[in-house]
């Protein structure tokens, strides 16, 4: 069975997934940006619950994109 290494990036506007093979070379890669709430002038803030879902949909679709499934993923790096 092939293996994988995933990484979950969380940026200020988005997140993003990579899987890398055992040789460190990129697999796949899934991006989602999430929504901007900006209260009042020069503040912004974030749903929690939006970043959660999407760093989930995100490391789903890298997996769904090389036909891997949980199994495949030997580590993962936040």
């Amino acid at each position: 069975m092939v293996k994988y290494i995933m990484a979950l990036d969380q940026g200020t506007t988005s997140c993003r997934c990579i899987l890398y093979d055992k040789r460190g070379e990129i697999v796949s890669i899934a991006q989602k940006e999430f929504t901007q709430i900006y209260p009042r002038p020069g503040w912004v803030e974030h749903d929690a619950m939006e970043i959660w879902s999407t760093q989930i949909g995100v490391a789903q679709e890298a997996m769904y994109k090389i036909d891997a499934g949980y199994k495949n993923i030997e580590a993962v790096g936040i």
